[in-house]
């Protein structure tokens, strides 16, 4: 059982250290945004957040809506 432990603590320890070498190897020492608005490719693809999606459906839904039809 011991071992199981040991084991499992150096696998977390060596996925920590690899982590923290990448940090100080990167230029700028931090990790770019993860956030989908700010990735180069999504916005390409034309993929956005669900918010901005939310967001430009119901700007759209609400642009064809005609008051006279109602």
């Amino acid at each position: 059982m011991y071992e199981e432990i040991v084991i499992v603590l150096a696998m977390v320890a060596i996925g920590f250290v690899l982590l923290c070498v990448r940090i100080v190897l990167k230029k700028d020492g931090k990790f770019g945004s993860e956030h989908i608005s700010e990735n180069e490719r999504m916005r390409q693809d034309g993929i956005h957040c669900a918010t901005s999606q939310d967001r430009e459906a119901r700007k759209k839904a609400k642009q064809k809506l005609d008051v006279n039809q109602l």
